[in-house]
């Protein structure tokens, strides 16, 4: 079975920050203690092209990883453990067919 697009991006967590690495080399890191902000964004081009993607919004630079990234399961668990997570956004985002945003999760 070959990898789907998404799976070629890798997800590495550690105590200190996400990393998202791609597969045309580029590398992307959000520190939790810059993490501002974790945003689904939703588009309307699946199931031909990634639909959903998580975006980690840092003080010092994003972080885009699809929805389907290898390690992308582990983010999400470490994730939704962020005081006052919204479930209810993520659910939402992920029945979107539509072009929107999901906030969910901001620091305060």
């Amino acid at each position: 079975m070959s990898d789907t697009a998404e799976e070629t991006f890798i997800v590495e967590l550690s105590e200190n920050a996400i990393i998202c690495r791609s597969p045309n080399g580029l590398v992307e890191t959000v520190t939790w203690d810059n993490l501002q902000a974790v945003i689904l964004e939703t588009n309307d081009l699946g199931p031909f092209a990634p639909d959903v993607f998580l975006l980690l919004i840092g003080d010092k630079g994003d972080c885009l990883i699809p929805a389907g990234a290898t390690g992308e399961e582990e983010l999400l668990e470490r994730l939704q453990k962020l005081e006052r997570f919204d479930n209810e956004a993520f659910i939402k985002a992920m029945t979107s067919t539509n072009k929107q945003r999901f906030l969910c999760w901001q620091r305060t």
